[in-house]
């Protein structure tokens, strides 16, 4: 993996100068410089930073392919965007992402109550709002609202019964119909076409949203019969999240284009736009053989124009104007999350952990004697001669021949010699030493929860980019499994053969080593669980200004013990108190050391759950 594979993924967001891992902007500053100035403030465990000009990147990028792609194919449709709510509601998000777009009338997408209340308070006069997903009487009443007030508001249909609920609501909102405002109206249409991969199920025939040909037609009449087809506007469909391949887009968007060619001909002459919701894909792979898209954004651009163009042009309509929901694509980028690592478990099988004895049983000393004249042109055969002498002596161990000293100096020697082994014939590549190098992976303990940031690797084994922050000056020679500090067994990032980390031999009681984990910016946030009541890591925006430096805020510290009990509804009052009475009861706490202990209680109850590291409590003694 050659630099973390930082040309796959990074899209020149990030490089590496000289040993540290650096921003590419501004005066491109390090990670590591940045993490330690936050530390400096006193935040030790993870943190989770912001890049605000990652996002005004991707949206500039998402609209001026476009404007190419358009320009090139003479295209006479307008292009539109909207941000999914869904991908990352939180305010140090959303704040920067609408401060960075308003050139580009860049609006929001809104699937729920909360999400619809927020994309009409923050979404800019005049730029579009999408509702998609299930709706009642109130949800629907609300958009009403949005478009009373002047916001450029569309309701997407999902079942007739929705639109039932339109229909009854517009009478109730527009009785003065010389006074009336409305919401545009869009459909999703449930296409014959599906995407693939983890979200395939959101197209085709049984996907859990949109309306059937007949549920379009009967929409249609129901449009027409009262008076609102002069509110149809949008065309909406969606094959999935995180698209690796083209083709089933390509093949979706001839289906849906047709069919709003269709309606158009058929007389629906307020309809002028398609939607063609996201799954614009995201390139997470760290490793060339397992890249997750077939296909650039040009490309993407350039098929959607040439597709709408030719089937509006054949069936004699004007060129709809293109909506996309791509969500994954603006945000993913734009955050960092980094972690300190707390102890290396495998750090036992060193050579300074041996117990020889002045005698020590044969098998063990023939163990030293290979791990020390092991040479690239016997280490096959040394290595399958030590795999079996470990075989033979944890027998002798069952039997009570040896003592758990030889079986431990037996583990140590062993592994020592697989770990020589596999560097001198590392060129090899053979599936043996695959298998060979799950014996001796160095175990990483990092100070986060996997649950609460990274959920989606948890859940859905999607891979993310992880790399230190520094010694990359340094070929990193350990085969890494990282472990979260939950206690869950679910909360490691396994070694894979197939896709190995490699990560620095330290020593974490000297020096601290951080570990970056990129592309989090999308869903891990919104998604991320307390488990084991683990919170939101500490935040904090990274804005660069006009000369380059950068000034580090909007700083939201994650919560302390009792604000996250008092999130689960535990009345913390009654906690508080019965932890102070039992120190004033207790019979054997003298009246200074109650007083002692009660202020150390409530500093630790001031703190989250995250571990202190070693310097960190060195620090503050």
């Amino acid at each position: 993996m050659k630099q973390f594979g930082l040309d796959i993924w990074a899209d020149d967001n990030f490089f590496i100068n000289n040993d540290t891992v650096n921003v590419n902007y501004g005066s491109r500053p390090s990670l590591l410089q940045i993490t330690q100035e936050i530390r400096e403030r006193g935040y030790k465990g993870p943190l989770l930073l912001r890049f605000p000009h990652l996002i005004s990147k991707q949206i500039h990028t998402l609209f001026d392919t476009f404007t190419q792609a358009k320009k090139a194919f003479g295209y006479r449709g307008n292009f539109h965007a909207v941000f999914p709510l869904k991908v990352n509601q939180f305010p140090n998000f959303i704040h920067a992402l609408i401060d960075v777009s308003r050139d580009y009338h860049y609006g929001l997408e809104a699937g729920s109550k909360a999400e619809l209340i927020l994309a009409i308070s923050k979404t800019p006069p005049g730029a579009p709002i999408t509702v998609n997903g299930f709706k009642d009487k109130e949800m629907i009443s609300l958009c009403f609202i949005a478009a009373k007030t002047g916001h450029n508001i569309t309701v997407t249909i999902e079942g007739l019964g929705e639109l039932e609920t339109i229909i009854q609501v517009d009478r109730e909102f527009n009785s003065d119909q010389e006074r009336s405002v409305a919401p545009k109206i869009g459909m999703r249409v449930r296409l014959h076409s599906a995407g693939t991969g983890t979200w395939a199920k959101s197209g085709g025939y049984s996907s859990k949203f949109g309306l059937t040909s007949t549920e379009l037609l009967e929409a249609y009449e129901m449009l027409t019969q009262n008076a609102l087809l002069d509110r149809l506007w949008m065309i909406h469909f969606h094959i999935g999240s995180q698209m690796g391949d083209i083709a089933p887009l390509k093949k979706a968007l001839r289906e849906a284009g047709n069919i709003y060619a269709e309606l158009k001909k058929r007389g629906a002459d307020s309809l002028g736009a398609i939607n063609i919701g996201g799954g614009l894909a995201v390139e997470y792979s760290q490793h060339d053989s397992s890249m997750e898209r077939n296909y650039s954004l040009r490309e993407f651009a350039n098929d959607v124009v040439y597709l709408m163009q030719e089937i509006s042009r054949s069936k004699g309509v004007a060129e709809p104007d293109i909506f996309t929901e791509s969500g994954r694509y603006i945000a993913a980028s734009h955050s960092v999350l980094i972690a300190p690592v707390l102890e290396l478990f495998s750090q036992e099988y060193h050579q300074k952990a041996l117990r020889l004895k002045a005698e020590n049983p044969p098998l063990i000393q023939e163990l030293y004697d290979l791990l020390h004249t092991i040479s690239r042109k016997n280490a096959r055969e040394y290595l399958h001669d030590a795999l079996d002498h470990m075989e033979s002596l944890l027998t002798l161990f069952d039997l009570g021949y040896i003592d758990l000293e030889d079986r431990s100096n037996t583990e140590i020697l062993v592994n020592l010699i697989v770990k020589k082994a596999i560097s001198l014939l590392k060129n090899e590549g053979s599936d043996e030493l695959k298998r060979l190098q799950d014996r001796i992976q160095e175990r990483y303990l990092v100070n986060f929860s996997l649950f609460q940031s990274l959920p989606d690797f948890w859940g859905l084994a999607q891979q993310f980019p992880v790399m230190p922050l520094d010694r990359l000056d340094e070929k990193p020679s350990n085969p890494a499994s990282i472990w979260d500090i939950t206690c869950d067994s679910d909360g490691e990032m396994a070694f894979s053969r197939d896709l190995p980390l490699y990560l620095h031999d330290i020593d974490v009681g000297k020096e601290e080593y951080f570990l970056a984990f990129f592309l989090t910016g999308a869903y891990q946030e919104v998604l991320g669980m307390q488990h084991n009541l683990f919170t939101h890591p500490t935040e904090c925006v990274i804005r660069f200004k006009e000369d380059g430096t950068y000034s580090i805020g909007s700083l939201i510290e994650a919560q302390n013990l009792m604000d996250v009990l008092d999130d689960l509804d535990y009345d913390t009052a009654l906690i508080d108190k019965t932890l102070k009475q039992q120190i004033e009861e207790s019979l054997f706490i003298s009246k200074e050391e109650k007083e002692e202990l009660l202020g150390k209680l409530y500093l630790y109850l001031s703190e989250n759950s995250y571990l202190k590291t070693i310097q960190a409590i060195s620090e503050n003694n």
